[in-house]
């Protein structure tokens, strides 16, 4: 096993201090937030530092590039950085997703933390949103709480962690925001439902404002049903949580941004529903194509038993009448990923981060 360090590490003492505190006491229908404000504050560059160090053996961090998309569009506050990603299960990663060509020296906690940590760092957002979170309270909460962000956890009401032994309880959607750049006005947990059934996925909307504009938006992270054959079940997810959406948006006269793995391609029926919802949506990779009409070619890839298996799952909509992409992130070549596919010793998960940079249209009264 590598170690943390030595018993002075920065950050071996950090998860030391959560881990011996009230966070793991996570029967509290996990929506609690513990009590880290008594936490000192922590330097990005010591963490970054400190994860560098864990992961000494393995193989540098993929490059990836910005995509500048601002034609020509003024901004007069700071861009606000927005990264969704599907960072995979500890529990489900070992226990039930069988990578058949990843080793499982690559899926060890001890490390493969420190590569989801670094992919955070590395990339500095203003708001994460992560699905299949199952080290919220004794790792993303107390680190990202000390780093100046506010963070919420809505985990799923039967995970599928809580079959796999020596679980850390259930995964969930999380979501984190600095509060140095924005106030929380409102949020809500959502459970959504299906043919008015209540379904095993969630999402998390807060309205925030942002400080430096005064401009209210709205943020969503969600996770909708996985696998073939359930597409008119999320296609009824994402009908609820556009419905919930429009109500707290107050029919989108509050920008709204949306990060999630949909589990669906663009050919599905989920993906034409927020396409041409009246919330007028967009999805931001779009922008990366040349006519800025076709999704990335996949943002997972990855080799189970039953074959490879390369999609487009995972997306960011925002309001296109209120807001504009100013930047993208691009993603990870095939020949980067290479033949093994994802996840790997260089990459901490089977989906890609996305990461966009978003300013307020400069009319704010603009219709849509």
């Amino acid at each position: 096993v590598c170690s943390m360090g030595n018993s002075t590490s920065r950050l071996y003492s950090t998860l030391a201090k959560t881990l011996s505190s009230s966070a793991v006491s996570q029967h509290q229908d996990c929506l609690e937030q513990p009590d880290s404000a008594r936490l000192d504050p922590i330097d990005p560059k010591d963490l970054l530092e400190e994860c560098q160090i864990v992961l000494r053996k393995r193989p540098p961090r993929f490059q990836r590039n910005f995509v500048d998309l601002k034609k020509n569009a003024v901004s007069n506050h700071r861009p606000i950085r927005v990264m969704q990603w599907n960072i995979l299960a500890q529990a489900l990663g070992e226990g039930k997703d069988n990578f058949v060509q990843c080793p499982m020296e690559a899926l060890k906690w001890e490390e493969r933390k420190c590569l989801i940590l670094e992919e955070i760092l590395a990339y500095k957002p203003d708001i994460l949103c992560l699905q299949e979170v199952d080290h919220y309270f004794d790792t993303f909460e107390p680190l990202l709480s000390r780093l100046g962000y506010q963070c919420t956890f809505f985990p799923k009401p039967w995970s599928p962690c809580l079959d796999v032994e020596q679980n850390n309880g259930p995964d969930g959607c999380a979501l984190f925001f600095l509060k140095d750049r924005f106030e929380l006005i409102n949020s809500s947990n959502i459970r959504l439902t299906a043919m008015k059934l209540k379904t095993n996925q969630v999402a998390i909307a807060q309205t925030l404002k942002c400080n430096e504009t005064g401009r209210l938006f709205c943020i969503a992270v969600t996770h909708l049903k996985a696998r073939t054959g359930w597409e008119r079940f999320r296609s009824a997810q994402g009908c609820d949580l556009l419905q919930n959406l429009k109500n707290i948006t107050q029919g989108a006269k509050i920008p709204l941004i949306i990060c999630g793995d949909f589990n669906a391609e663009p050919t599905e029926e989920v993906y034409r529903e927020f396409s041409n919802s009246s919330l007028n949506l967009n999805s931001a990779y779009k922008l990366l194509s040349p006519d800025g009409q076709s999704e990335p070619p996949y943002t997972t890839w990855k080799i189970r038993p039953s074959g490879e298996c390369r999609h487009t799952l995972d997306y960011i909509w925002y309001s296109q009448h209120a807001l504009n992409v100013n930047s993208a992130l691009g993603l990870l070549t095939e020949e980067q990923i290479g033949p093994n596919r994802l996840p790997s010793f260089n990459y901490p998960s089977d989906h890609l981060s996305l990461v966009c940079d978003f300013s307020f249209n400069q009319d704010p009264d603009r219709l849509l």
